[in-house]
């Protein structure tokens, strides 16, 4: 029977990883989202770019937090055999 095992794990690391790197920015652009006077309409691009340069700045070097978090959860979670789609089978 296939199972594609290593598939999942890749998808559940780039999962991880980016719900860790967004945990990490989201104060930032909640922060910098904060400073924006209101509108009613999509962003413009000065907003746009506001957002990406905080982003980038709230990710400059904790990108090895996040892989280091993202490992870790990945572990524990195949050890504990929490990971749907990679239990044993009966």
């Amino acid at each position: 029977m296939f199972r594609p095992q290593f598939t999942l794990v890749a998808l559940y690391f780039f999962g991880f990883f980016l719900f860790f790197c967004l945990v990490l920015v989201l104060p930032a652009l909640l922060e910098g989202l904060r400073s924006l006077p209101p509108s009613e309409g999509p962003l413009t691009e000065p907003e746009r770019e506001l957002a990406a340069e905080l982003a980038r700045d709230a990710l400059r070097g904790r990108i090895p937090l996040a892989l280091l978090a993202t490992v870790a959860v990945l572990a524990l979670g195949l050890w504990k055999r929490l990971l749907p789609g990679l239990r044993p089978h009966p």
